[in-house]
């Protein structure tokens, strides 16, 4: 009877029994929260993705790269330009990723989100008055001038007769160094900034990359037709209109933190 009564009290000091199927069940739960998890970051990559992607191409179309490529194309092998203009856009790409992912190290990762806020909101500002004066003062139906400034700049910078650039590596060192000059301190590396201290800087990269890759790809195929077919008010309008566009989902969704 003791040996009973002892049995009875440690049962009901252990309380109810649990069936054997519950730890099962919390490894399913666990496992549902990673694919939750998951899921979640692949939308943040292919939305960073697709942001980036969208930017470049409206900001590289018709941009000094752009003619840069174009122009070299026609002259040179097309091969080494575009390895040559791509490469350095992919390394300013990744270059330009890297400073945004140092960003939220120093900065709290609202004010890194705000920051590219205003920036879209000022860089859309900008190309907007800029199409409204070209409308308003009757210009940019045609290509930008751009063109012309590029292509006297590589007739003063490219040697003629013995000293003309010759070989694939030549040219292809001519198309990287003049591209990443360029490309250096402008409007679309600083919104690669701007995306990457803001989003996944994964989604950035790949999306800047492949971006800059088509953009290039185009200008060696046919740049200097569609430059001159394209009305530079319409492309720098549709710029201004895209970055309004991204500072308004920064403003509905909110930063990180919020």
């Amino acid at each position: 009877l003791k040996l009973g009564s002892l049995l009875g009290a440690r049962v009901r000091s252990a309380g109810p029994l649990r069936p054997r199927g519950c730890l099962g069940r919390r490894r399913v739960c666990f496992q549902m929260d990673g694919l939750d998890a998951g899921r979640a970051g692949q939308q943040s990559v292919a939305e960073a993705f697709t942001t980036t992607l969208s930017m470049i191409v409206v900001s590289e179309i018709g941009d000094k790269t752009f003619f840069i490529a174009a122009l070299l194309a026609m002259r040179h092998d097309r091969r080494a330009v575009f390895l040559g203009s791509a490469s350095a856009l992919v390394a300013m790409t990744v270059l330009s990723v890297l400073m945004g992912v140092v960003l939220p190290a120093l900065l709290p990762r609202q004010y890194t989100h705000w920051a590219a806020v205003g920036l879209f909101v000022y860089f859309g500002a900008k190309l907007l008055m800029e199409a409204v004066k070209m409308f308003r003062d009757g210009e940019g139906d045609g290509p930008s001038d751009e063109l012309d400034e590029v292509e006297k700049e590589l007739k003063d910078r490219t040697p003629t007769g013995k000293g003309a650039v010759r070989g694939f590596s030549a040219i292809f060192m001519q198309a990287l160094t003049l591209t990443f000059v360029a490309e250096w301190g402008d409007r679309s590396q600083i919104s690669t900034i701007a995306l990457a201290a803001a989003k996944e800087p994964l989604g950035v990269v790949l999306g800047g990359s492949f971006g800059h890759c088509c953009c290039t790809c185009l200008a060696v195929i046919g740049g200097k037709y569609l430059a001159t077919s394209i009305s530079e008010r319409v492309v720098v309008g549709s710029g201004g209109l895209l970055f309004l566009a991204f500072a308004l989902h920064g403003l509905i969704t909110g930063s990180p933190s919020d």
